[in-house]
């Protein structure tokens, strides 16, 4: 038996070292090596350690366990062959995946713990067993009486919301297996014996193999755990979905080692106190990662959200309120932009955005100062992009300056105006990328006329819909309307009578 040697891996890097050090050279990450075992001889080259559990599966099966090893071939021999995919039914996180769930692949999936991970891999199991897949989740979590009580809130025998109670006890969901376990290797005898197209984890953080140390949710855990679910994957061709959580920096799956080893990595934006959420591709060997799939979170699960119009349509125009048509992925959205500047104190004035980028948001701020005639360093000035959605795209500068100088100046834009441009730090106005598309989208939903840079070419004008050019951020302020409304003013106490 080989002997075993200490040594010591960063959590953030997964960078190996002899010795324990207060801080990673790799990565300079502070107390982040953390202890683990490993042989200290080196394999042979026709051994891999790593399959252990693959290789049961394939003595189980009376296969054999040796594998042909590959050998090197001139790049214009090698045949490119057309991924399948398997639909999932719900456009918008097919969207994200690319056309849908790659066999033999592993995508995990993370998000804030609450924001709804679960629910949706759920709703996406649903889906594809209506599809004639077979799925099998494997929750780690929570107990199978409580899966079981989700999916009839959430899934009928079509694999969408129930409208009552009695839709969902019809459910046909014989395809849909439930797992309650954290052994790996008795999840992965499972998968065995029902052999599932897609394999559902919830979430890897809890599963464990009995033969190592550490404990659940260790780095040697996640490691040998995600290893072995790869391995899985591309010797059966099943699907594996993971769900990761977060650290308190947002990142995945806490170590970054596991965005190394899967496939796919999509993120899980939102608000819990609002009701959208975001699917965001961070990384996907099988497709873009600048898509993303909008879901609204309704009392019977997530629902897609398709269409997203004026955010208040038939409403009068109101001071600090800009809308701006904002491309996320490959899509348009017209984004309710709001400001508000309240009295504040010079040198402690605070900025706060919500939905935008903080350090954006102080350089426009410089700008209207500099450039657009305003005095706001003594206005504590805050901005927020409604309905919980985030957007960091320069397209939105031109919406955020007038949403601030609206607030300020007390004036709005005319009904039906929407906004877009970037600004630069002369106050010069500069067009934005994709801008037919967002014109378009802009009078399909609604708008009748656009402020944007000047210049803009004619063949990407749409009929019904008025562009007015703008050069720079003191012309843009002139596009405000007059005061709309004056400031309250104090009201005086009545004489008392006697």
């Amino acid at each position: 038996m080989a002997r075993r040697r200490i040594v010591y891996m960063c959590q953030q890097c997964g960078s190996v070292h002899s010795r324990w050090m207060g801080k990673c050279p790799d990565c300079g990450g502070w107390d982040t090596l953390e202890k683990m075992h490993e042989p200290a001889a080196e394999p042979a080259s026709g051994d891999d350690r790593h399959s252990g559990l693959v290789s049961a599966w394939a003595e189980a099966d009376g296969q054999s366990v040796e594998l042909e090893a590959p050998i090197a071939r001139p790049l214009t021999e090698i045949e490119a062959a057309e991924i399948e995919r398997l639909p999932t039914g719900m456009s918008e996180f097919d969207r994200v995946l690319g056309g849908g769930v790659v066999p033999g692949s592993v995508a995990m999936f993370g998000g804030d713990p609450g924001i709804g991970k679960s629910t949706i891999l759920l709703q996406v199991a649903g889906r594809l067993v209506t599809n004639r897949h077979r799925v099998l989740y494997v929750t780690s979590e929570e107990s199978a009486y409580q899966t079981r009580l989700r999916a009839e809130r959430i899934l009928t025998e079509d694999g969408v919301a129930p409208s009552s109670a009695a839709d969902a006890s019809a459910a046909d969901l014989d395809d849909l297996y439930v797992l309650a376990d954290t052994n790996l290797a008795r999840v992965i005898e499972q998968a065995r014996q029902t052999r599932p197209a897609v394999l559902v984890i919830d979430s890897i953080q809890m599963i464990y193999k009995p033969d190592l140390d550490a404990a659940p949710g260790s780095v040697t855990q996640l490691r040998r755990c995600c290893t072995e679910l790869v391995y899985l994957a591309k010797r059966t061709g099943m699907a594996v979905l993971l769900v990761g959580h977060v650290t308190k920096e947002g990142q995945l799956a806490g170590p970054k080692l596991l965005e190394h080893l899967v496939d796919v990595v999509l993120s899980f934006e939102g608000d819990q106190h609002h009701a959208h959420r975001l699917i965001r591709g961070i990384k996907n060997r099988y497709g873009a990662t600048y898509e993303v799939g909008l879901f609204e979170m309704t009392g019977a699960g997530l629902a897609e959200v398709r269409e997203h119009g004026l955010p208040a349509a038939g409403a009068e125009p109101r001071p600090g309120s800009v809308v701006c048509p904002a491309v996320l992925g490959s899509r348009c959205l017209l984004l309710e932009v709001q400001a508000l500047t309240a009295t504040g104190l010079i040198g402690s004035a605070k900025r706060r955005a919500s939905g935008l980028d903080s350090n954006r948001l102080a350089m426009l701020i410089a700008v209207l100062e500099k450039h657009g005639g305003l005095r706001l360093a003594d206005q504590d000035v805050f901005i927020s992009a409604v309905g919980g959605l985030k957007v960091v795209e320069p397209a939105t500068d031109l919406a955020v300056c007038l949403a601030i100088a609206g607030a300020h100046f007390r004036r709005t834009l005319p009904a039906g105006t929407a906004v877009v441009g970037e600004v630069g730090l002369g106050g010069e106005i500069r067009p934005s990328r994709q801008i037919e598309h967002r014109l378009r989208e802009a009078a399909r939903l609604g708008c009748t006329q656009v402020v944007t840079a000047e210049g803009i070419d004619p063949a990407a004008a749409v009929d019904g819909l008025e562009i007015q050019g703008v050069r720079s951020i003191s012309e843009a302020i002139e596009r405000l309307d007059t005061p709309s409304n004056r400031p309250p003013q104090p009201v005086q106490a009545e004489p008392e009578t006697a």
